[in-house]
């Protein structure tokens, strides 16, 4: 496995196929591109031909990095309390933490679940239901055994769960009363990789999960992403109470699960919903390369495995034909394809915030091997939107971007870095 701490030059690029905004080319290639963890398959890399530099906007912005809190496991998630100002954080062996930013005071949330903390499992993501404190419920994300699954090393039985619990603040410790799951993606697979998972509120109150494919490697037709009787390689859409959205595209039909909102997934890993649109957008990782930026559009088919950008692990071989080449999938708005280095993504937003007016409106994305906060500009609507990856940040500090989330009263742009003793830091003006 390539060193990851070694240095990626983001600054040039390349231009994808199909008329797609150039994707950033490497001079380097550090770490496991495709799972993002240090311990999935090895991504050799490959020089990509040398471009001009891309042109930048908003890239002069002066800023200074400051440490919230310290001493992370692992964290996973960010979400802000509405009116309150804390920040709630997840860890992924466990623990839940609600965190002041004012002067980095943090304390454990007791009534978490019991997770399946193993490879890329555990508690993963966080979400506060919009109409926080009148509805206290907050709602998690996690990886866990089936309730008839035998306990040990294994991950007989795991599979990506929703649950949510009220947040109690009255007490001498803040706790989640009354946790319970939700939504349980079917079926299990005896797997610790591809869990998704990202949890987000659209605007009209519905609540999108992503699930991966759990590493399904059978690459064909009959693969679980493009199987619709199932839940995972999926974007579900589901009420409050995770109960399938009425509305679902499949609602209805006997062959297709009733949550599913978008289907063809590989491992999504990053959401957001663009504020000037109420459009959902979504990160995935590919397999070598081909990781992929898309705007999800509901009974989508994305195309994995039957249509990518990527390469098999170790080659050079395409997995399937392009988005372009086959009819019936929707293309990203946005790739790095086989032999650029890839985008291994986890966590974005939108930038909606005061502090740095130069950014309002770009998406910034986590990336896990590449080690550095990316920023990207959006024209235009819906699979026409054109998508430009500028300059880099924090890309002098060689950490893992695990999450990424917008305070709201100030608009400082926090971070949660993926290490075993880790900060969640905060970018502000300089």
């Amino acid at each position: 496995m390539p060193d990851s701490s070694d240095r990626i030059d983001r600054r040039t690029a390349l231009r994808a196929a199909g008329g797609l905004t150039g994707a950033a080319a490497l001079q380097t290639l550090s770490g496991c591109l495709g799972d993002g963890t240090g311990s999935g398959p090895n991504d050799d890399g490959s020089d990509a031909p040398d471009e001009d530099p891309l042109p930048d906007d908003g890239g002069d912005v002066d800023y200074d990095v400051e440490h919230v809190a310290e001493g992370f496991e692992n964290p996973w998630g960010l979400a802000f309390l509405p009116g309150d100002g804390r920040l709630l954080v997840t860890e992924r062996p466990g623990r839940l933490s609600l965190v002041d930013p004012a002067d980095g005071t943090m304390e454990s949330i007791a009534g978490a679940p019991e997770v399946f903390a193993a490879g890329q499992g555990g508690l993963l993501d966080v979400a506060v239901h919009p109409d926080y404190p009148a509805d206290p419920r907050v709602y998690l994300t996690y990886s866990a055994r089936a309730a008839d699954s035998p306990a040990g090393d294994g991950a007989e039985g795991a599979t990506t769960h929703l649950g949510a619990g009220r947040l109690s603040l009255d007490g001498d410790a803040p706790a989640l009363d009354g946790f319970e799951a939700l939504f349980v993606a079917e079926p299990f697979r005896g797997t610790d990789l591809h869990f998704g998972s990202r949890v987000t509120f659209g605007p009209d109150g519905a609540l999108f999960v992503t699930v991966g494919d759990r590493r399904d490697t059978d690459f064909g037709p009959d693969h679980v992403s493009q199987d619709r009787s199932n839940d995972l390689g999926a974007t579900l859409r589901l009420t409050p109470d995770g109960d399938p959205h009425p509305e679902n595209p499949f609602a209805g039909d006997a062959d297709a699960a009733d949550a599913l909102y978008s289907y063809g997934h590989r491992n999504p890993q990053a959401m957001a919903v663009r504020p000037e649109t109420g459009a959902v957008w979504q990160c995935e990782h590919g397999e070598r390369d081909g990781d992929e930026i898309n705007v999800i559009e509901a009974g989508g088919n994305y195309g994995w495995p039957v249509a990518s950008e990527a390469c098999r692990y170790g080659t050079d071989d395409p997995v399937a034909p392009g988005h372009s080449e086959r009819d019936g999938v929707t293309a990203p708005v946005h790739y790095w394809p086989c032999g650029s280095g890839g985008f291994p993504p986890s966590g974005a937003v939108f930038y909606d915030g005061d502090a740095f007016p130069e950014w309002r409106g770009d998406l910034f994305a986590g990336t896990l091997a590449a080690q550095y906060l990316g920023r990207f500009t959006v024209d235009g609507d819906g699979q026409d939107a054109v998508v430009t990856e500028r300059e880099p940040l924090l890309d002098d500090r060689e950490w893992r971007m695990r999450a990424v989330a917008v305070e709201p009263e100030t608009g400082h742009l926090y971070v949660a870095v993926d290490a075993g003793d880790a900060p969640v830091a905060r970018i502000v003006p300089a």
